[in-house]
């Protein structure tokens, strides 16, 4: 039996590999030929391609089959001034290709507001209106959060029903990791009740963790670049900035403010060394948001990078496209690999730092 499955198995993977080489770059060149029927002296431009990519948009793309676009709308929730409330699906945008109620996607890659809805006004001029649609990082963030509660409430009422009993299931899966982030993570960095950061830990933990696993995944609904939205990580460090600020006690501010063991021509008249302490309070969260938001949006742009190179060889000669697509996608194979290892990495250092930012602001003087 077990050799059957091993042989179903390696069947498996020799196909998914033949897709991957053959049919996956046959499709992509067809695919930028397609787009470019109209555009024929038009070049293949990489930074476009890739940049479109790891964007956010108002419509989740799925497929492309020559000039049909298979993608999942999402809901446009707009309001203007002049035309009030307006709520409709993205399809009535046709892709971007078509204006709807004097709305539309900013097409011009000159405008401020690039890939943005913009308001036609009746004397032609646009103007942004306040957007609070939809979109695929909005609907992946709903999904990723639903999915969580889901896991976790379910191994919550795993660990009631089989009280005292060996985990099993989702459960065994689960509890290694709560237990590295109680006892590697917060019970290492912060000396003072570290339990009371554990709800918080482990929930951008998982949250980060998720996301990243999700955005390796090349199909609905993966392939979102979550983690790799600035305002996503932007939003994670405050929460660790705003924690780490009501909790601090009164040695964390003495440190800032008139740091013991400093020659006090650094304090007065001039106050250099508490700028710099006051200063580093908000490098900190800054430093989490840009470190977390570079490693995974980068990861996209590598694999993306070697996939333009198909387009680009391409161009020149299909055999030449064809020759590069193997090179191409075996390394990215490779870069994959990698990616799963620093989506675990980076959801580890920002819980990490997290709690060594906890602790540093709780720290009893010796």
């Amino acid at each position: 039996m077990k050799i059957i499955k091993l042989h179903s198995l390696r069947k498996a993977l020799i196909f998914t590999l033949f897709a991957l080489l053959f049919i996956l770059p046959n499709k992509l060149y067809s695919q930028h030929q397609g787009d470019n029927t109209q555009h024929e002296t038009e070049k293949f431009q990489p930074g476009p391609f890739i940049f479109n990519h790891i964007a956010d948009a108002y419509e989740w793309h799925i497929a492309t089959f020559g000039n049909f676009h298979l993608s999942l709308p999402l809901p446009v929730i707009v309001y203007s001034k002049e035309k009030g409330l307006n709520f409709f699906m993205s399809s009535k945008f046709h892709h971007g290709h078509v204006e709807f109620k004097g709305f539309k996607i900013e097409t011009n890659q000159e405008s401020e507001y690039k890939g943005k809805i913009v308001e036609i006004l009746a004397d032609g001029s646009v103007v942004r209106p306040i957007d609070i649609s939809i979109t695929k990082n909005t609907f992946a963030l709903f999904f990723s959060a639903f999915l969580l509660i889901l896991i976790f409430v379910s191994v919550a009422k795993a660990y009631k029903k089989n009280k005292g009993k060996a985990p099993k299931g989702l459960q065994s899966f689960l509890e290694p990791l709560i237990m590295f982030v109680r006892d590697d993570i917060a019970k290492t960095s912060i000396q003072k009740n570290p339990e009371r950061y554990m709800p918080f830990l482990l929930s951008i933990f998982f949250f980060i963790l998720l996301n990243n696993l999700l955005g390796l995944v090349p199909f609905l609904p993966g392939g979102t670049n979550l983690t790799g939205n600035i305002s996503i990580t932007l939003v994670l460090a405050v929460f660790t900035f705003i924690i780490t600020t009501f909790v601090a006690n009164k040695n964390y501010w003495k440190h800032i403010i008139n740091a013991p063991g400093v020659p006090w021509w650094l304090k007065f008249p001039i106050p250099l060394m508490p700028f710099v302490e006051i200063l580093g309070m908000f490098t900190k969260p800054f430093v989490l948001m840009v470190r977390l938001f570079a490693n995974i949006t980068a990861g996209h742009i590598i694999a993306l990078g070697f996939y333009s190179l198909i387009f680009i060889f391409g161009e020149k000669s299909i055999f030449a496209g064809y020759g590069i697509s193997i090179i191409t996608v075996l390394f990215t194979i490779f870069m994959m690999m990698l990616e799963l290892l620093v989506a675990f990495i980076q959801a580890y250092v920002f819980t990490l730092l997290s709690a060594l930012y906890f602790g540093m602001a709780t720290e009893e003087h010796h």
